[in-house]
């Protein structure tokens, strides 16, 4: 079996793609990266689309190397990679709603985000105007004695995203549970092209309001590549700084949004409170409480000043001294343990196999953490733990949340007391007609976020984003079977995946 770095080498490798390298590679070529990716010698980050092209992110994770291979598709087919690697299965069905690129041989060609409501087909490909139509979804069969299905969904009992789950059932065990998402497909793609960079950082951001830190900080990253522009370190270290008050917000609200569905509401109370105060931390010192449209390409639009400083201490001082009794009220009130200590079991070759990202992949033994692994500033030069289970139940979940907002205090701690001077913005400036290609990762709080984009003039020519969710999604469906029914809202938040990420 070829290395990537063979694959790449046997195709033609686009010289403005930065900073991995990308190539242009024939049918076998891509059929051989498909064999790897199931035999699990490297794993999936993206699989996306142009209306002739098809790319696929890959990465190996023993050596840490990352490409981007790409197949032109004049027939607007290519050869199937969710036949052997289930993981791009609901990537592919995507791909045909969108671009109307056929992947041969896919076991499952049921559209996906596509709910023919629309009025057109394939909208970012060879557009076909169709009228809206109410043909049915078309679910797995149901077979065997005394089971019966159980529709949840879309809309759902309190202020969360649309998604509907069929749950097959024998009495109150889940035999198998079936998702359909994609209404809160927002066209994020098509709105990203000819966008300029001001405008198409501000639409990433808004892909899902939980990440929007870490879309725009992925976003300004891959426009930097593209760009070959260097940011201020005083910017680079602001970026963690906001990424770890994201990360640390959201694990807090997860905690306690967990222990609700286990109906221990003491503790979501309390750790709402604890959020509440990152989130007017957060708006003190940059002037909104989610930290929006403060990353952009070339470093970020608010600094840091005094006043911003002293308050986002004080908070680490409150939950250092809160934090600590939450943890031992979790790990020792039984009730709790009972609902969460082998609830929602994800095995861990599942989460090798999907490439499963932050907590749900670090809870089921997968250690990928992308500010270690591909270690990008200032990462590189702090001192982190990426804590990892092997047991990938959801109080696994909830212990590698816990660790996280521990090791995150840690982490802004070095920020604030290594924050260099200067600058935290520099200017774009202009590359003329160039076609430039660029791509980042980024670690959010549910784990890596990728953007892929190419600039024409300055503009938005494509841009994708993948979130997390792609592959996580499919895992609960995994972790909930074998358990009741009534166990399905704490596995589902244990995962907390994105609606809104994931539908695009």
């Amino acid at each position: 079996m070829p290395s990537l770095t063979d694959l790449v080498q046997q195709g033609r490798k686009m010289p403005q793609h930065r900073p991995w390298p990308r190539a242009v590679v024939g049918a076998s070529e891509w059929s051989l990266a498909a064999n790897a990716l199931a035999q699990g010698s490297c794993s999936l980050l993206g699989l996306w689309g142009e209306p002739s092209t098809v790319h696929m992110a890959i990465i190996d994770e023993a050596t840490t190397e990352v490409a981007v291979l790409s197949l032109d598709c004049p027939d607007h087919a290519f050869p199937s990679v969710g036949l052997h690697h289930p993981p791009a299965l609901r990537l592919e069905r995507a791909l045909n709603d969108l671009f109307g690129l056929s992947a041969e041989g896919l076991p499952d060609s049921r559209p996906w985000l596509d709910h023919a409501n629309w009025g057109v087909r394939f909208p970012l490909g060879d557009r076909i105007d169709a009228s809206p139509t109410r043909v049915p979804y078309r679910f797995l069969p149901v077979d065997g004695n005394g089971v019966h299905q159980i529709a949840v969904g879309p809309v759902h009992a309190g202020i969360i995203e649309p998604g509907h789950f069929r749950f097959t059932a024998s009495g109150e065990t889940v035999v198998r549970l079936e998702q359909r998402l994609g209404y809160t497909h927002k066209g994020i793609e098509g709105l990203m092209m000819g966008a300029d960079l001001e405008r198409a950082v501000q639409l990433a951001g808004r892909v899902s309001g939980d990440s929007t830190v870490a879309y725009a900080y992925a976003f300004s990253k891959a426009a930097e590549a593209a760009l070959e522009l260097v940011v201020p370190d005083r910017a680079v270290w602001l970026r963690a700084l906001l990424a770890e008050l994201e990360r640390r917000a959201n694990h807090l609200g997860d905690i306690g949004a967990i222990c609700n569905d286990a109906s221990f509401a003491l503790m979501h109370a309390h750790c709402s409170v604890l959020r509440e105060t990152v989130l007017r931390a957060a708006n003190t010192a940059f002037g909104h409480r989610l930290m929006r449209d403060v990353i952009v390409p070339g470093g970020v639009t608010r600094d840091l000043d005094d006043t911003g400083k002293e308050i986002i201490q004080a908070t680490l001082d409150n939950i250092r001294l809160r934090f600590p009794a939450l943890v031992e009220l979790y790990d020792n009130t039984a009730s709790l343990q009972d609902r969460t200590v082998d609830s929602g079991v994800l095995k861990p070759a599942l989460a090798q196999q999907y490439a499963a990202g932050g907590y749900i992949g670090r809870a089921s033994g997968r250690s990928f953490d992308t500010r270690r692994t591909l270690a990008y500033p200032p990462y590189d030069s702090l001192r982190f733990e990426v804590p990892v289970l092997k047991e990938g139940d959801v109080n696994a979940r909830v212990w590698i949340r816990v660790r996280e907002v521990e090791q995150s205090l840690s982490l802004i701690d070095q920020i604030l007391d290594r924050l260099p001077l200067g600058s935290s913005r520099t200017a774009m400036g202009h590359r003329g007609e160039e076609v430039l290609e660029g791509m980042a990762i980024v670690e959010g709080f549910r784990g890596d976020v990728l953007v892929w984009l190419r600039l024409r003039d300055g503009r938005i020519e494509r841009c994708h984003l993948r979130d997390p969710s792609w592959f996580q999604w499919p895992l609960l469906e995994a972790a909930i079977e074998n358990n009741i029914v009534a166990d399905f809202p704490l596995c589902n938040k244990s995962f907390n995946c994105s609606y809104s990420g994931h539908d695009l």
